[in-house]
C-alpha cells in the first residue's frame, strides 16, 4: 500500500473525528465518503485477486483527497480557479487507462481478441462515463448537503465534461499506442499492472515473442 494512501486515511479520519465532535455534519459526510472512496480500490484488488500499481491507487486516493477533502472543506475550488479543471483532467486520463486494462483484462491479455481502435474506444466511453456519473454525484452532493461542487452549474458542468472527454482521450490512445509498442503517455502505468498481473495476462508473453511488433519484447 502506497505511503500516501495511508497519510491520506490517517488525514481523513481526523478531520472527520474533529467535524464530529465540532457538530461540522456537513464535513463530516464529506470526509466519510472520501474515506470510503479511498477504502475501495485495496478492497477491490484484494477482493477479485487483481493486483493494482501503487501510483494507480495513489493517484485515485488523491483525486478523491483533492475533490472532495481539499476542495469543499477547503475550498480549493475557490481559491484556485484551475483546481477543478486540474482534477478532472487527471482523473479523466486515469479512468482512460482503467478502462483500457479492463478490457484488456476481459480478454486475458489477448491483444488479438479486438482491434486495437476498439480497445481505445471502449477504454474512451468508460472514461466518459466514469465523468458524467461524476457530474451527477456533484449534483447529487449539492442539493442533498448544501454543498457548491458544481459552482456556476451548467457552464461548469460542460466545461468538466470537456476536460474529461480530453483527459479520456489522452488515457485510451496511450492504451492504443501501447498495443502497437509505443510508449505514449500513462503506458508505463499498463506496463506495470500487466506485471503484476502476469497470470490473468498469460496471452502476453506468447505474443511478444511471436506476433507482437519489435519494442514490445519483455512486457510480461
Amino acid at each position: 500500500m502506497p505511503y500516501l494512501t495511508w497519510i491520506i486515511w490517517v488525514i481523513l479520519s481526523a478531520a472527520t473525528v474533529f467535524a464530529f465532535f465540532t457538530a461540522h455534519w456537513s464535513n463530516v459526510f464529506v470526509t466519510v465518503t472520501a474515506l470510503f472512496l479511498t477504502i475501495l480500490p485495496p478492497v477491490f484488488s484484494k477482493r477479485f485477486d487483481v493486483r493494482l500499481p501503487f501510483s494507480l491507487m495513489a493517484g485515485i486516493s488523491v483525486f478523491v483527497f483533492g475533490t472532495l477533502f481539499l476542495g469543499e472543506v477547503f475550498d480549493f475550488y475557490n481559491r484556485f480557479w484551475w483546481w477543478d479543471v486540474a482534477l478532472h483532467g487527471m482523473s479523466a486520463v486515469g479512468f482512460g487507462v482503467i478502462g483500457f486494462l479492463f478490457i484488456f483484462y476481459l480478454f486475458a491479455g489477448d491483444k488479438y481478441a479486438a482491434p486495437p481502435w476498439a480497445l481505445a474506444t471502449i477504454a474512451f466511453c468508460f472514461a466518459v462515463t466514469i465523468g458524467a456519473l461524476w457530474e451527477i454525484f456533484e449534483f447529487f452532493m449539492d442539493q442533498t448537503m448544501g454543498l457548491n461542487m458544481q459552482k456556476s452549474g451548467l457552464v461548469d458542468t460542460m466545461w468538466d465534461l470537456i476536460v474529461d472527454c480530453v483527459g479520456a482521450f489522452i488515457g485510451a490512445i496511450s492504451g492504443f499506442f501501447w498495443i502497437k509498442g509505443r510508449q505514449m503517455g500513462p503506458a508505463a502505468m499498463i506496463d506495470q499492472f500487466v506485471k503484476l498481473n502476469r497470470n490473468a495476462f498469460r496471452k502476453v508473453k506468447h505474443q511478444a515473442s511471436s506476433r507482437w511488433p519489435p519494442g514490445t519484447r519483455g512486457r510480461d
